[in-house]
């Protein structure tokens, strides 16, 4: 059986288009973009919402790791659950796990993610697992 088009799966999660920002991005996926490109796109329609996130709140942000040899998404979509002096944990939707991030390793802003735009993020692959060497 063919796998279905993102718009095809999106249209089962409807959501109105004046207030979904990555719906563009969704509609220009033709499958032969890097997760890198992207999360490129992804960030051009979306607002920096600072460093400081809240408890609650979905965030994707550029991540690069420093602790050697681990494996860790350098593109994560987050739900965040709590913040500390030295970063935040939450769940990364890449991973399907609970991840943890320290304020050092995020590169720029976080970006907030409204929840009615999650469900269409969730389907575009823009996750980065990478080795940190």
């Amino acid at each position: 059986m063919p796998r279905k088009t993102l718009k095809q799966r999106r249209e089962k999660n409807p959501t109105d288009d004046n207030q979904n920002r990555v719906r563009s991005v969704i509609d220009s996926v033709v499958g032969t973009e890097t997760p890198d490109d992207l999360m490129l796109s992804i960030l051009d329609v979306l607002d920096e919402s600072g460093k400081m996130p809240t408890v609650g709140k979905y965030y994707t942000f550029v991540y690069n790791a420093k602790t050697r040899n681990i494996r860790y998404d350098s593109n994560p979509l987050v739900a965040v659950t709590e913040v500390y002096n030295w970063g935040f944990r939450g769940f990364n939707y890449h991973w399907n796990e609970m991840r943890q991030y320290t304020w050092d390793e995020v590169a720029g802003s976080l970006y907030e993610i409204f929840s009615e735009e999650l469900a269409d993020l969730r389907e575009v692959p823009f996750g980065n697992i990478r080795l940190n060497s």
